[in-house]
């Protein structure tokens, strides 16, 4: 057969990694493949030609894509003229449902067959947006287990594949090797605090980290894990920002928690990383005042996903929660999300007590719920499924 074309699209960090680890999966089997489309840092080493970038058009919130409007709508019109120019033989769209959805349209016209790892989450909110599913994908892979149901009880051919995070082993860096590497103590206390790895994101959650790190005690020390996709500026901000001798800025987020005694993580994939190493943490999230009230009235959750609401009104939005069927991790949003109530919810997850160790015990049981059901990784159930529809 010829060489066959093979469309990707990921705008995300996560995504990029998954692209990246397809690309790599891919290429045992099929060595002559080239590979497309939009994706990161990480896609790219891997031998994808980007015919957008990422970082460019990875934006979060409603009022922040309304501002970026522009710039998204340039860089779909060169996607879809890429695709018309040289027909893909099979497209893999990762998450990034904005830009995706309306990708898939035009694949799908073009008789490209769409395989969808990572599903948008439509079960939460846009459940109009099914019939695109139902109409655009051939294939959706779910990294979650209440998606499938969600999926099959609709009509669309879905597959649970397990979560690529519960796969991974430990890291296997030494505290003391990781303390060196950072100018960390291994003899103190250290907590992890993930505020995102968006610019967006940082800029809203950072500040009340560093106001929590004030208010715990001195003896500790914080970790801050700066994302791969951060440019340098941001970095330098991140930096200056952060200019207490207590707080690190460091990499490897997930050797960061592994040594942790806790964390805080923003609500997002972290959050399945904080589960699946075990380590306790509280989820924060913030947008737009605007962009919560409109998901606040908009979010409504399937029967596959019981969920109830909390004191202030609020379903959970923790996907570590969603999993347990229960609150196990304590989620503060909005308003909630002050440096004082991330001090005091830490608290009993740094001492030895009770909801420290419900805590350990529940993040266990959804690890277990996210691994595969069967004997491959989601990776390789990902490439298995492209290798069906190629010709």
């Amino acid at each position: 057969m010829k060489s066959p074309l093979i469309f990707l699209s990921a705008g995300e960090a996560s995504g990029d990694h998954y692209g990246a680890e397809l690309i790599t999966a891919l290429r045992t089997v099929l060595p002559e493949a080239r590979f497309t489309g939009l994706g990161g840092t990480v896609m790219e080493a891997a031998g994808q030609h980007r015919v957008i970038r990422a970082e460019d058009v990875a934006v979060m919130g409603i009022t922040e894509i309304l501002r970026h409007i522009p710039t998204i709508l340039r860089s779909y019109n060169t996607l879809v003229q890429s695709i018309k120019k040289e027909r893909p033989d099979v497209a893999v769209l990762i998450d990034f449902p904005d830009v995706n959805f309306r990708l898939a349209k035009h694949l799908k016209r073009m008789g490209v067959p769409v395989i969808w790892f990572v599903s948008p989450q439509l079960w939460a909110w846009k459940r109009k947006r099914l019939r695109w599913v139902q109409q655009r994908v051939a294939k959706m892979l779910t990294i979650f287990p209440f998606e499938q149901p969600f999926y099959a009880n609709r009509g669309v051919q879905a597959e649970f594949v397990g979560h690529p995070l519960a796969e991974q082993p430990l890291p296997t860096t030494s505290r003391e090797d990781y303390a060196k590497q950072h100018s960390l103590n291994p003899h103190k206390q250290w907590i992890a605090m993930l505020p995102g790895s968006r610019g967006g994101e940082i800029d809203a959650n950072l500040p009340e980290l560093v106001q929590a790190a004030k208010l715990l005690s001195d003896d500790n020390e914080y970790l801050i894990p700066v994302a791969p996709t951060v440019s340098r500026e941001r970095r330098q901000r991140m930096q200056a920002a952060t200019n207490i001798p207590s707080i690190h800025l460091v990499t490897d987020a997930r050797a960061a928690l592994m040594h942790s005694r806790a964390a805080v993580v923003a609500s997002g994939t972290a959050t399945v990383q904080a589960a699946v190493i075990g380590t306790p943490f509280v989820v924060v999230y913030r947008v737009s005042n605007l962009t919560f009230r409109m998901a606040k009235a908009l979010v409504q959750y399937p029967p596959e996903i019981p969920a109830e609401i909390d004191a202030h009104g609020n379903l959970p939005i923790a996907m570590v929660n969603l999993i347990a069927r229960s609150r196990i991790v304590p989620e503060l949003l909005q308003e909630q999300f002050t440096g004082a109530n991330v001090s005091a919810a830490l608290k009993p997850l740094l001492a030895d007590t009770p909801q420290r160790e419900e805590q350990v015990e529940a993040l266990a049981e959804v690890r277990r719920r996210l691994l595969s059901p069967t004997n491959r990784t989601a990776i390789e159930s990902l490439r298995d499924a492209v290798l069906e529809v190629l010709p």
